[in-house]
C-alpha cells in the first residue's frame, strides 16, 4: 500500500508536540494540568509517541484464549452433568472448585480429559488423593491449584504444619505435572494497587523456586483476576511475564513458558444495580484476554449474592463467546504489542514492582515478610486509600456510589452472604482480608430497606 499521503506529512517529535500542548494552554502549566500519577506511582502523559515504544519482547500464548467455565463440586452427577452442558455450549476448558474429596470417576465420566483443559481448585490438602487423580487422568492437560503458602496468606494458617505442609507438596510435585499455582487474585481482591500485585505474586512463586531449585519451574501456574483499570491490567498481565523470564533466568532456566489463568475481580462487585456487573466483567474480560492469558474465567453477573443457577452461568459464558467469536478476539493476545501507551507502563510497572521485590528479598523473603505482617500491612494502606476514594466518589461504582436506584430492594434476594465475615480464630500469622469495596455502603442500604 502506498504510504504517499503520509509522505506529505513532516514528522513531528515528542518536543513539539509537548511545545504546541503548552502553547495551547495559554499559561496553565503542562505538568500540574495534564499529567496524573497514579497509585502505582506511574505518570501518565497526555501523549504517547514512538519514543516510549520499548521493543520488549512479551511471550504471549500463540494459540488464542481458553473459554473456562468453573463449577463447584457439592454433587459429582450434577457437576458432571453442568460441565458436560457448558462445553457442549462453548466452553473449552473446567474448573472444578472443590472443599472436599470427591468420587473423580464419576465427575469426569464421558468427558475428554486429553483434550479438554481441566483446572482442579483445591479447599484441601491431600497427597495421596491428587497424586490418584492425576495418574486417572494422565493428561499434561490438567492444572491443580496447589498453593500451600497462599492458603497460608489467606486463611492465616497452614493445613497441617509448615513441615506437613512442605512435605505432602514434595510428594506432588514429584508425581504430578502442573501441581503448583501462585493464587494471586488475593491480592487484587483485597485492595493492593498492580505494582504490588506483581511484586508479591513474583515473591510468593519465588519462594516455591527457593525450595525446589528450578525443576519446579515447568510445575507452576498462575492464576489471576483482572481489575477495572482496564490498560493498566492488561500492561499488568504483560509485566508479570517479563518479570517471570527473568527471576526464571536467575536460576538458569529460559524460555519456560508460563501458563496464566485469568478471571474478573471480585473487588469492584455490587450487591445493589448488579446488572452493572456485566459492564465491569466484560471489560476486564478484554484486559485478561488482551493481556494475554491462556485461559479466562468470567464472574457471573450474580456471583456475590447467589448461589450458582444455569442463567446466570450462562450470561457469564456467552459474553465471553461474544469476545471470542464476534469481537474477533479469538487470537487478541499480541494485539497490544507495538502500542506505545501500552508498553510504556508495562516497562514502569516490571521497574516498580522489581524494585518492591528485590525489598522483599533483602528483608527475608515473602514468607518472613508474611510473618512479620509487612506484607498485610502494605496491602491494607493501599485497600484503605482505595477505599477513601470510593467513600468520597473519587472512584465511582454506577448505581452503587452514584446514580443510585432508590427502589432498588435486595434484602430477600440474598441467597448467599455478602460481606466479609470476621473470624474469632487463632492464627499462624494475620491473614490478608478480601473485601469489596462497596460492602460498607451496601450494609447501611439493606438497614434501610
Amino acid at each position: 500500500m502506498s504510504n504517499f499521503l503520509f509522505d506529505e506529512f513532516n514528522k513531528v517529535s515528542a518536543a513539539a508536540w509537548k511545545q504546541k500542548i503548552q502553547v495551547d494552554l495559554k499559561g496553565a502549566d503542562y505538568n500540574d494540568t495534564l499529567l496524573w500519577k497514579t497509585d502505582e506511582g506511574i505518570t501518565v502523559k497526555p501523549f504517547y509517541t514512538k519514543e516510549d515504544k520499548t521493543n520488549t519482547k512479551v511471550n504471549t500464548p500463540k494459540k488464542g484464549f481458553n473459554i473456562c467455565q468453573s463449577i463447584f463440586v457439592e454433587e459429582e452427577e450434577k457437576a458432571n452433568s453442568f460441565a458436560i452442558d457448558s462445553l457442549n455450549r462453548g466452553a473449552k476448558s473446567i474448573e472444578f472448585k472443590a472443599k472436599n474429596k470427591f468420587n473423580y470417576q464419576v465427575l469426569l465420566k464421558n468427558i475428554d480429559t486429553k483434550n479438554i483443559i481441566l483446572y482442579f481448585n483445591f479447599k484441601f490438602l491431600d497427597a495421596s488423593f491428587i497424586i490418584e487423580l492425576s495418574k486417572f487422568i494422565n493428561s499434561k492437560n490438567c492444572y491443580f491449584n496447589i498453593d500451600i503458602i497462599g492458603n497460608l496468606a489467606r486463611t492465616g494458617n497452614w493445613y497441617s504444619s509448615l513441615k506437613e505442609d512442605h512435605n505432602a507438596l514434595e510428594k506432588i510435585v514429584d508425581d504430578v505435572d502442573n501441581s503448583v499455582c501462585i493464587n494471586t487474585s488475593i491480592y487484587q481482591n483485597a485492595g493492593a494497587n498492580i505494582t504490588q500485585q506483581l511484586a508479591y505474586t513474583l515473591a510468593h512463586a519465588n519462594e516455591y523456586l527457593n525450595h525446589f531449585g528450578k525443576k519446579a519451574a515447568s510445575k507452576i501456574h498462575f492464576n489471576f483476576s483482572a481489575g477495572g483499570n482496564y490498560f493498566f491490567e492488561i500492561a499488568k498481565l504483560r509485566a508479570f511475564r517479563i518479570l517471570w523470564s527473568a527471576l526464571l533466568s536467575e536460576y538458569d532456566t529460559k524460555n519456560q513458558a508460563v501458563h496464566i489463568f485469568t478471571q474478573p475481580s471480585s473487588r469492584n462487585k455490587t450487591l445493589y444495580d448488579y446488572n452493572v456487573n456485566m459492564l465491569r466483567t466484560t471489560s476486564e474480560c478484554m484486559s485478561a484476554i488482551l493481556g494475554g492469558s491462556d485461559t479466562v474465567s468470567n464472574l457471573s453477573y450474580d456471583d456475590i449474592f447467589h448461589h450458582s443457577n444455569e442463567f446466570g452461568e450462562r450470561i457469564s459464558r456467552n459474553q465471553l463467546l461474544i469476545l471470542q467469536q464476534e469481537s474477533e478476539l479469538a487470537e487478541a493476545q499480541n494485539f497490544a504489542d507495538g502500542s506505545y501507551y501500552i508498553e510504556a507502563i508495562t516497562q514502569q510497572l516490571a521497574q516498580n514492582s522489581l524494585t518492591i521485590f528485590k525489598q522483599i528479598e533483602k528483608g527475608g523473603g515473602y514468607l518472613n515478610q508474611l510473618k512479620e505482617g509487612v506484607i498485610q500491612r502494605k496491602i491494607k494502606e493501599s485497600a484503605d486509600k482505595e477505599q477513601a476514594k470510593f467513600d468520597t466518589g473519587e472512584i465511582v461504582l454506577l448505581g452503587t456510589n452514584s446514580i443510585q436506584n432508590e427502589n432498588d430492594s435486595m434484602k430477600n434476594d440474598l441467597e448467599l452472604f455478602p460481606f466479609f465475615k470476621p473470624r474469632n480464630e487463632q492464627t499462624f500469622v494475620l491473614p490478608i482480608i478480601q473485601k469489596r469495596l462497596a460492602e460498607k455502603l451496601e450494609q447501611e442500604r439493606l438497614e434501610n430497606e
